[in-house]
């Protein structure tokens, strides 16, 4: 190349970043976080006592059953479905309490109404939880202090139909290794009154 072509490169190139043309680069902007937020309650709060679980004959079930108000946003790219889990790892002596196993929620729903989470629904498959309930199972917090109610919401991309109905969390676990793309999550506390 000879030293005329060279210099005039070099004028154009500068042309270019004076006018605004040509910048050097820049890291890409973060896309905005996937979140799930409630309306009910916030992150790390109390759940209300309607939210706590109703069995006959267990006097830690204070409340009516009642499912939280879920809504999120910015799913990962890809997603196609949803799974959701609501697990108390104090419960049972630190054994654990599956309160609510939902999947194949369509990657077009982006909430629950308050209460919707508590009956069979179109927009989920139910799962099996710790107390063979298929919708949501509130909190049935024994005296003393409260416990962590985490509920995850994990983007998946597998097709909403892609999973048979009733499966523990376990089963949903195995099911969604090697499809699960990201996941976001809330913690409700609970005590008994």
């Amino acid at each position: 190349m000879s030293m005329k072509r060279y210099a005039l490169g070099l004028t154009v190139a500068a042309g270019a970043l004076a006018a605004g043309a040509w910048t050097a680069a820049t890291p890409a902007q973060a896309a905005e976080p996937f979140t799930i937020t409630s309306s009910t309650f916030k992150d790390g709060t109390m759940l209300q006592k309607k939210n706590a679980g109703t069995r006959p004959g267990n006097a830690n079930c204070v409340g009516e059953d009642v499912s939280p108000e879920l809504s999120w946003s910015n799913p990962p790219a890809g997603t196609k479905s949803f799974a959701l889990t609501m697990v108390d790892a104090e419960g049972r002596g630190g054994l654990g309490v599956d309160h609510w196993i939902a999947y194949g929620i369509p990657a077009s729903v982006t909430s629950f109404a308050e209460g919707e989470g508590s009956k069979p629904s179109d927009k989920f498959v139910g799962g099996t939880g710790t107390n063979k309930n298929t919708v949501y199972g509130g909190p049935c917090t024994p005296p003393g202090a409260a416990h962590h109610y985490n509920i995850t919401l994990i983007a998946t991309d597998l097709d909403p139909k892609a999973l048979k109905p009733g499966l523990t969390k376990e089963e949903l676990f195995k099911a969604l290794a090697g499809h699960a793309k990201g996941a976001t999550g809330i913690v409700g506390l609970f005590k008994h009154p």
